[in-house]
């Protein structure tokens, strides 16, 4: 019951390549209609991307766009770094903003706010509003819908099954303590080939401390980015004992040196040598593996550990949202041609059969086989992976809760100041918001994050 809970909520789309096809009159109208391009010219519009993991393949995809569609159209695909979002605000800015661009959880409440998005009803038949569940919050905004769904990221931990054999540890860890110990005794095991412990990508605070601290405070009962969901404030009590355990892991040895300067694929490409024993990440990493950086190691994938072992929320399925058109761009319908081709049915059912992702669509659930490529199966989603509710969105004075409590791990501090002092700064932020009318929210006393577990689960 729960499984057929789940799947109604994602998308039953069969949109179709054959959307962007058209006759020469109805490609004149269409690129006319577009921007104004005169018959013959392209209509280029662009794609801006924040994934990196997948690049190969939608490079694939949008080169075949432009070599097949009949309207005219050419895509300019553009994959960003970390600076995503910052880019992007300075080329809504400068109005140099991209005609298609990703949209993810976290982002797209803040995309919605600016204005940044056109919603897509109007260019929706009748039969696809009737078939498209929307997810309030996460794709619909005050009744209209701004992006669909493609896939959903688990989180796991990922390790080293070749340094865990050689470290003499049977599995992998299922307790903050356990972390702790293994880090130590992979690092020993590790030290003639110059391998480490654990590791994370603080080069971006932000990055390193959602894929990593984030699952074991859900999976724990606590609210991934520190709100509390019972009594509609924020406290970040939670990650206490999370930010003692990854400071005792620098404290001890037991980290990848340098990793205060690590980006994510770098980190990666250490890993896939061998020289990392556990970090934690989304279902992206096995198709990182099959062919960005070919793993030279035998690796899987397990459970994030809990605080204590005792699994008492449910580790978050993230997704809802891909792609979004820009509320300002000239060539609207040429976008919504290309964004219409990109979730097509061979299209998505393609992207998690090669193990980019795990689609959150109900016809690709129903359909795609499982992804034959190493350490997927370890990513599929459980018993314990559900979906969140999203928390308020806040402007914070000061510095952000990533950024303090990495700041606690690498030079140490009082960690109880520093938990009162973010409760402090955000509460404010929220009660402004509310004031303001930006945010409103109630407490929901009955708030139960065990009851979010095993939607997904097959």
């Amino acid at each position: 019951m729960k499984k057929s809970a789940l799947l109604a909520m994602g998308l039953a789309l069969a949109l179709g390549a054959t959307a962007c096809g058209g006759d020469n009159e109805t490609s004149k109208e269409s690129a006319e209609s577009s921007g104004g391009a005169k018959t013959g010219e392209k209509i280029k519009i662009s794609y801006w991307t924040i994934d990196r993991h997948d690049a190969d393949y939608i490079k694939q995809v949008v080169d075949e766009f432009n070599a097949t569609n009949t309207d005219n159209i050419e895509v300019e695909y553009v994959v960003k770094a970390d600076d995503y979002a910052q880019a992007l605000d300075l080329a809504f800015t400068a109005k140099q903003a991209p005609d298609v661009f990703r949209a993810k959880e976290g982002t797209i409440q803040t995309y919605y706010k600016k204005g940044y998005m056109a919603p897509l009803d109007d260019y929706m038949t009748e039969e696809q509003k009737k078939e498209f569940q929307a997810i309030p919050d996460l794709n619909q905004f005050d009744g209209k819908i701004y992006s669909f769904p493609n896939y959903g990221s688990t989180m796991r931990l990922v390790y080293n099954k070749d340094l865990f054999a050689k470290a003499g540890i049977a599995n992998p860890p299922t307790t903050l303590a356990e972390l702790v110990e293994d880090a130590k005794k992979l690092t020993e095991a590790g030290k003639d080939i110059g391998a480490y412990g654990f590791a994370l990508p603080f080069k971006n605070a932000g990055s390193a401390w959602n894929r990593s601290a984030r699952v074991i405070a859900e999976l724990s009962g606590y609210g991934g980015f520190g709100f509390d969901f019972k009594t509609a404030r924020y406290d970040f009590s939670g990650f206490k004992e999370i930010a003692k355990a990854f400071k005792q892991m620098v404290d001890d040895g037991s980290t990848l040196p340098g990793m205060e300067a690590l980006d994510i694929d770098p980190l990666r490409a250490q890993f896939a040598e061998g020289k990392i024993g556990m970090y934690l990440s989304y279902s992206s990493e096995p198709g990182v593996y099959k062919t960005q950086f070919p793993a030279k190691i035998d690796w899987a994938a397990a459970q994030a550990p809990t605080i204590d072992g005792t699994v008492k929320g449910a580790s978050g399925f993230l997704g809802g949202q891909w792609l979004a058109i820009n509320a300002n761009s000239e060539h609207k319908d040429a976008a919504w041609k290309f964004v219409n081709y990109m979730y097509g049915n061979e299209i998505l059912k393609e992207y998690q059969e090669k193990g980019y992702g795990i689609s959150m669509v109900a016809d690709i659930i129903s359909s795609a086989e499982k992804p034959d490529i190493n350490g997927i199966e370890g990513f599929m989603p459980s018993k314990y992976d559900g979906v969140w509710p999203v928390q308020p969105t806040v402007t914070v004075e000061g510095s952000k809760a990533e950024d303090a409590f990495w700041k606690y791990i690498l030079v140490g501090g009082d960690l109880d100041q520093i938990v009162g002092d973010l409760n402090d700064r955000y509460n404010s932020a929220l009660d402004k918001a509310i004031a303001d009318g930006d945010v409103t929210i109630e407490p929901d006393p009955d708030f139960d994050s065990t009851k979010l577990a095993g939607a997904f689960a097959e």
